[in-house]
């Protein structure tokens, strides 16, 4: 089939200059001539399911992907079922705890819900391909390993800055996680790839991956390195691992609530890289509103890519009533609990933390019941037939009842 391949040069210069994109290897310019130049590439970029969900700095990179899909190239986004059975060690400065074949399939389920509002899978005309690297991981005999890693040296993987400073710090450095490179690397030999977008974190592993492609399939691939969308003033990442950042699955309140908890400084950084907005589009909605509106804007543009305006707007409206009016939701979370329970343990079961963590919210003052602020943890509260509504921190509400 022949693919129109769109070479509009005001395009293709949006894309490599909005800031998403950190740095093209070998050559930026090399890449921008084969963009324009008409010639089909296949991109990919591959994505372990450490966790069962995502947030918007793996959005963004969907993003990216499904506009050079737009200009007619090939993509593929990649699970990696295999490799996240190793776990990918960059930047860690222990082992990654090993994910059993159930653990792993079963976050993948739940990512393949997640990105469908990022990328048209239902397109006619190009539509992106999923694919998995056991296909061709779980195929190899100890023959094709050993094979494999005689492209590879000892010296160039110590070159990895995480190994050395396990090395400095006497922390143990185990085989499966040496080998992670070489496997995530042969990724792109099998699937022929002309192009690989990752993470800064990843420049490593698609540095191998571009020389295992160059050895077996005798052609040059480009690595395009795409930002983490770190805080550039506390240098904080969104981590699915930590459970810090804005999450795929959070609901549309909890999404826009999420948002609006993001420094001011991340304002501009998530306009660029979580929305189809123009660049003078951001600028001006930056430069004539005040930061609280401009990341209102900000959460229901991005709310609205996952669930539509009218969800937005709902979320909206509820963020306003119960953040800055300070009115308790419609609608709460309704826990039973057993007569005689105390503050403590009526937190923890509400939230879902430790009991320390109970102690801590409540002695800082961030619990209140029926508009009333307590903290005394061990106080037993006398609950009437209606029940007691909670108010923990800023945006979590919950009732109880006997």
């Amino acid at each position: 089939m022949n693919f129109l391949i769109d070479t509009d040069e005001k395009k293709i210069d949006e894309i490599l200059n909005r800031g998403t994109i950190v740095e093209v290897l070998p050559d930026i310019t090399f890449f921008r001539k084969r963009l324009i130049s008409g010639k089909r590439m296949s991109f990919y970029i591959g994505f372990d399911a450490t966790a069962p969900t995502l947030h918007l700095s793996h959005a963004k990179n969907l993003i990216l992907l499904e506009k050079f899909r737009k200009l007619g190239h090939e993509v593929i986004v990649l699970f990696g079922d295999f490799t996240a059975m190793i776990g990918d060690p960059s930047d860690r400065n222990s082992k990654r705890s090993q994910l059993t074949r159930e653990d792993v399939l079963g976050n993948f389920k739940a990512w393949r819900k997640l990105i469908k509002p990022l990328m048209d899978f239902e397109s006619e005309i190009n539509p992106p391909q999923i694919k998995f690297n056991s296909e061709w991981l779980a195929k190899f005999s100890f023959q094709d390993v050993l094979e494999l890693a005689s492209n590879l040296t000892v010296n160039q993987l110590l070159e990895r800055n995480m190994f050395k400073k396990r090395m400095l710090d006497d922390k143990p450095i185990f085989l499966n996680e040496f080998l992670y490179p070489m496997l995530q690397g042969y990724d792109s030999v099998a699937m022929n790839i002309d192009v690989e977008l990752c993470g800064t974190d990843q420049i490593f592993n698609a540095l191998v991956g571009r020389n295992l492609q160059k050895k077996f399939n005798n052609k040059e691939k480009f690595v395009v390195a795409v930002t983490l969308m770190e805080d550039p003033i506390t240098g904080e990442l969104m981590s699915k691992s930590n459970g810090t950042g804005v999450f795929l699955d959070a609901p549309a309140s909890d999404m826009y609530g999420q948002i609006m908890a993001q420094t001011d400084q991340m304002v501009p950084i998530l306009f660029l890289n979580n929305t189809t907005l123009k660049i003078n589009e951001i600028n001006e909605i930056i430069e004539s509103e005040n930061p609280r509106d401009s990341k209102m804007k900000l959460a229901s543009e991005i709310v609205s890519i996952f669930y539509g305006k009218d969800a937005a707007e709902e979320a909206q409206t509820s963020f306003v009533s119960i953040i800055q009016k300070k009115l308790a939701p419609k609608e709460v979370p309704i826990l039973t609990v057993e007569k005689g329970i105390d503050l403590q343990n009526i937190i923890k079961l509400g939230k879902r933390i430790s009991g320390s963590e109970a102690s801590r919210l409540i002695s800082q003052g961030a619990v209140s019941v029926d508009g009333q602020k307590y903290l005394d943890a061990k106080m037993i509260l006398e609950i009437p037939k209606e029940g007691l509504l909670f108010k923990v921190g800023k945006r979590s509400w919950f009732k109880i009842i006997l």
